[in-house]
């Protein structure tokens, strides 16, 4: 077995947050050496923990959109890393999923990301993977955002694209409606940027 798939089999056996999760440990990534993109999330919905597919639920589908890549690219390893700052679905809070279990960052990001050795372009969803790949905890995803258009850079800001906050809601409090020139300005080019990255010849 290579040192890769080595590590990956020994994620899979994780149970260092087990005692933590109501539905159990069950680690959801995606990870291959030749990825050159890296989605960091937060950590697996329930639908992902069901399927284990990492967003495979409405909002992978507006991520998807955003990204301007097919679900085929998307799951596809060798060209897109999914790394979500807790690896197991962290079970349901009062007003959402609850936040992904620290052990996880500590434990294994490190020795991940060593493995991904092409990774260019990382897009981070969520304040969790925004303080750890970007060290700014106080940050808003607006501030973040917006930094970003005037100074574009290989790690990109997004907001979380929950149901809660997809426009076609019509929600007064969502986010995209409070923000228009995200989808106007800022998917277009992340939509370019994605698509210099991917790597149809798998080379």
């Amino acid at each position: 077995m290579s040192p890769f798939n080595s590590l990956l089999s020994e994620i899979k056996r994780c149970q260092v947050c087990s005692p933590f999760l109501a539905l159990g440990a069950k680690p959801i990534l995606q990870i291959h050496p030749k990825a050159k993109i890296l989605l960091a999330g937060q950590a697996p919905g329930k639908q992902a923990h069901l399927s284990g597919r990492p967003f495979n639920d409405p909002s992978g589908e507006r991520l998807r959109s955003w990204l301007g890549v097919e679900h085929k690219e998307f799951y596809d390893a060798t060209q897109i890393a999914i790394l979500p700052m807790g690896l197991c679905y962290p079970g349901k809070g009062r007003s959402g999923d609850l936040p992904p279990r620290p052990e996880c960052a500590v434990t294994w990001h490190e020795r991940i990301l060593t493995a991904l050795p092409k990774i260019e372009l990382i897009l981070v969803i969520g304040k969790y993977a925004q303080s750890y790949y970007l060290n700014k905890p106080s940050a808003s995803v607006s501030q973040l955002a917006q930094s970003w258009l005037k100074n574009p850079s290989q790690i990109i800001s997004l907001p979380h694209p929950s149901p809660r906050n997809n426009s076609w809601l019509k929600r007064n409090n969502s986010w995209l409606k409070r923000n228009t020139w995200f989808e106007k300005e800022m998917v277009p080019m992340i939509q370019m940027q994605v698509k210099n990255y991917l790597n149809p010849t798998n080379s």
